[in-house]
């Protein structure tokens, strides 16, 4: 074996100092980096804690849109590559400059449109929908032709695909309209032809003849909620907005006198659709069943639904999003059951309930509600809302929702709301108002009544987590009421007449109820107004528990007059309930 000359031995040598060169520059790189991960973790672990009580209410996961490929989430870069130090040249060795690259001008970006946030569940929705045997109904056939000439009772399944419906479907009695394979009813049409106006980019001859004003809109100057027309570019909802000098990206402004849509996205290689159906599903015949549908991107009017039940209808496992105004509408729906539905994203309210007894709303996902800027205090926005009706709304997780929670408005009798995750909804979680005979019983109901639009506050008379309102013979029992603008609000105004008679607020039992108030303003109690006096005896808080950040405070008031935990037993208002300081 021959033994290494000089000038091997001195290359090796170069090479065990280029190789120790190396590793140095590594171990730098790795120094560096180990801060960073730390920071990344704190700052996962501080959001994790931030969102711990929405993620206890959510039984949701993200899901797509039949049809849609994944991307990344909006606003995400590419990560940066690290810089990493070049090894040493060897002794003798020479470098060559290197010319630097010539600089090539770099196209503007657009900017970047969301993708739809989109609610999925393994506990409701399509996925639990079951199998369909029946006749089958293909995307681009006239489904309402088809339901039209089959007889009482047949069985639709809607195959996978979007079914575009031009006509409201109207089943007969007892027919069922389903799909097992997550097929989407959409009241959309594409939108092409489009040109660049300025900024813009516009198409004409799309739009509707001018209609008038309904409803009550957030923004009560430019007041235009009540427009049904909503664009949609590649799934997501665009924002509308006044005037054409206000067009951006992820805006649009429908001009319904010129009949012209401006667009500030650039539409060029994306779709854009445009609802134009108001309604998908409605009939006054009995037994319907709908279920495994998506419903979605309909016209409908304020206050009018995508899906309109009639009488004993079963209303199971479909996802109703991001139509105008309510999603699910019951009108004269007496005994119909909504089931483990997922109802979110609609531009007013979730579901709505009218002149409909015994209707069960259960185990159903209703959350982010109101997307087209209808007024949050007051008016007919949010989650749930019932009139003229009775029947259970139970096992829910409503959540969310910029407007109440669920709300019994007007001559509500005998309604039952139980067993519901009530979260993060911008005005009161529950409001019992110029109804009578309720329950409101083992709900969770947080984080409620935050919405800062106008007519919203902090005071009493605002509401809080459950608000009972000029209402006889209310009963709110082994409720978990906590960190919401205030916690149990009884509210007595003059309110007028209605099928009973005068409302007025009359035996109201408030018992076995946990109210957390730790922080801010919070408070419970009972306010008045000067022709609505409550009789001595007609309120009774009994055997709750109170948790508050401090005896001391003034968390309690009774008529306008403010007091401490001991005032408030003083006062004979609750005198065997518990009193803990956080």
């Amino acid at each position: 074996m021959a033994t290494p000359g000089p000038a091997r031995s001195q290359e090796s040598a170069l090479r065990k100092l280029w190789f120790a060169a190396l590793i140095a520059a590594a171990a730098a790189v790795v120094t560096v980096a180990v801060p960073v991960i730390a920071g990344e973790n704190k700052a996962t672990t501080a959001a994790k804690s931030e969102n711990a009580a929405e993620q206890t209410a959510s039984r949701v996961l993200p899901s797509h849109r039949p049809g849609k490929t994944t991307t990344a989430k909006p606003g995400t870069t590419k990560p940066k590559t690290t810089a990493t130090t070049a090894p040493p040249k060897k002794p003798g060795t020479t470098t060559t400059p290197t010319r630097k690259p010539t600089a090539t001008p770099t196209k503007p970006v657009e900017p970047t449109i969301p993708k739809p946030p989109v609610v999925d569940s393994d506990e409701a929705g399509p996925a639990v929908a079951g199998p369909c045997v029946g006749t089958v109904i293909k995307p681009g056939q006239d489904a309402q032709s088809i339901v039209n000439s089959k007889p009482a009772g047949t069985t639709f399944c809607f195959a996978a695909g979007v079914h575009r419906i031009s006509d409201t479907i109207r089943p007969k009695a007892n027919q069922v309209l389903a799909s097992a394979q997550r097929a989407v009813l959409t009241g959309s049409v594409p939108l092409t032809g489009w040109a660049r106006s300025g900024s813009a980019w516009v198409v004409r001859g799309a739009l509707p003849p001018a209609y008038g004003k309904s409803g009550e809109c957030e923004d009560n100057k430019s007041n235009i909620c009540y427009l049904r027309e909503q664009l949609f570019l590649d799934g997501t909802h665009l924002t509308r907005v006044a005037s054409v000098a206000a067009v951006k990206a992820g805006t649009f402004y429908a001009d319904y006198a010129a009949n012209a849509i401006y667009l500030g996205s650039n539409p060029a290689g994306h779709a854009v659709e445009m609802s134009k159906t108001a309604t998908a599903i409605e009939s006054g015949a009995t037994g319907v069943a709908v279920r495994g549908l998506t419903i979605e991107h309909f016209a409908s009017a304020p206050q009018a639904g995508a899906l309109v039940s009639g009488p004993g209808w079963k209303v199971t496992a479909n996802d109703v999003r991001w139509n105008h105004a309510v999603g699910v509408m019951l009108v004269k729906a007496n005994s119909t059951k909504v089931d483990k539905n997922l109802i979110h994203h609609n531009g007013q309210l979730g579901l709505g309930q009218y002149s409909s007894a015994a209707a069960a709303v259960t185990r159903n996902v209703i959350s982010s509600n109101n997307t087209d800027g209808f007024w949050i205090a007051d008016w007919e926005s949010g989650g749930i809302k019932s009139t003229r009706s009775s029947g259970t709304v139970s096992g829910n997780v409503i959540k969310s929702n910029k407007g109440i929670g669920m709300w019994a408005d007007v001559a509500d009798d005998g309604r039952v709301i139980s067993d519901n995750q009530i979260v993060g909804n911008a005005a009161d979680g529950i409001r019992y108002e110029i109804s009578r005979n309720g329950t409101i019983e083992g709900n969770t109901v947080t984080g409620n009544g935050f919405g800062t639009g106008r007519g919203s506050g902090t005071s009493l008379w605002d509401g809080g987590g459950i608000n009972v309102n000029t209402s006889t013979g209310v009963t709110i029992k082994g409720n978990r009421v906590s960190g919401n603008v205030n916690g149990v609000t009884i509210q007595s105004r003059t309110r007028g007449s209605g099928p009973w008679g005068t409302y007025l607020l009359r035996d109201v039992q408030v018992s076995g109820n946990t109210i957390e108030m730790t922080g801010g303003t919070q408070a419970t109690g009972m306010v008045q107004n000067s022709g609505a006096a409550v009789p001595a005896g007609e309120v009774v808080f009994s055997g709750n528990k109170y948790v508050l950040d401090d005896l001391g405070t003034q968390r309690f008031a009774r008529f306008g007059t403010k007091l401490t935990a001991a005032g408030w037993r003083e006062a004979g208002l609750d005198t065997v309930g518990s009193f803990l300081a956080n």
